[in-house]
């Protein structure tokens, strides 16, 4: 997801929902303090609104159908969702890293594990977007971009305008889990250079959240800052060309609701300054 350069904070989240608050911005504590706890704090901040947009969703899919959905269930899917993540993310790359590369403490292992997880990430993207109605979702990604890239362009938000501008942006949710995994890499480098046991080994992938999430939050921004810098666009390109998993040509209705959800937001905005002022 993106937001507009002239509003606070960048949002950024993998998980674009077709709703106001796909167009809102972070929080005060996201958008001050250290870039790590910056980037930490929007990463929770993104988390607790995309499981608060997928429980509503999933409330009103089964309330349609005359099924009730209780915290219990809401819990339980919660968890398998959680373990699901670190098995597939996390410990798998490790695991199928340590059968290719036997050092664990070199340089190498670490190489071979980031790119491990980033064709696990992305073959992950691609697999749900078999689905019909994920395919839905990424098609309001893509309308949220459009409108977001026509905003900045300072053209009309209409559907004939915003149908010409682009489904991807420089500081998309996608983007930024791609610079995450390419930071990951160099900060694990780093944490083989001390040759750590299995404990560390795992440890650091942990305890390193913080300083990877902030550090990937600063530079997905200093890049979106200067877009337009030769050096910057060519870094750009992967960033922008991992959109491609999670964005599709949205429909006219789709760009409607885009559109509408953003002025929303732009207008909440607004009476928030207002009143604060």
């Amino acid at each position: 997801m993106a937001v507009p350069e002239q509003t606070g904070a960048e949002t950024l989240s993998p998980n674009p929902h077709p709703t106001v608050s796909a167009a809102r911005t972070g929080s005060p504590s996201a958008a001050s303090g250290e870039g790590k706890v910056r980037g930490l704090a929007l990463i929770g901040e993104q988390l607790h609104l995309g499981m608060k947009s997928l429980i509503w969703s999933a409330n009103m899919n089964a309330g349609s159908n005359n099924i009730e959905i209780g915290k219990k269930e809401i819990t339980g899917s919660v968890a398998m969702a959680g373990v699901f993540a670190l098995v597939l993310f996390i410990a798998l790359p490790l695991f199928l890293a340590g059968l290719a590369i036997q050092r664990s403490g070199s340089f190498a292992f670490v190489l071979v594990e980031g790119v491990i997880r980033v064709g696990l990430v992305l073959g992950y993207l691609a697999a749900i977007s078999l689905l019909r109605d994920v395919r839905r979702v990424f098609q309001y990604h893509g309308a949220e971009h459009k409108t977001i890239n026509a905003f900045e362009s300072g053209w009309a938000l209409d559907v004939p305008s915003v149908r010409r501008a682009s489904t991807l942006h420089p500081r998309c949710g996608t983007g930024f889990l791609l610079v995450v995994l390419v930071v990951s890499v160099i900060v694990f480098s780093i944490v083989a250079l001390f040759h750590p046991n299995l404990f560390w080994l795992v440890g650091s992938r942990v305890l390193a959240i913080p300083l990877i999430a902030g550090t990937g939050f600063e530079l997905i921004r200093f890049m979106a800052r200067h877009r337009y810098n030769p050096i910057v666009k060519i870094a750009l390109l992967p960033v922008l060309g991992t959109q491609k998993f999670t964005t599709r040509e949205p429909s006219d209705d789709m760009l409607e609701v885009a559109i509408c959800a953003f002025n929303s937001a732009r207008e909440g905005e607004e009476e928030t300054a207002g009143a604060a002022a």
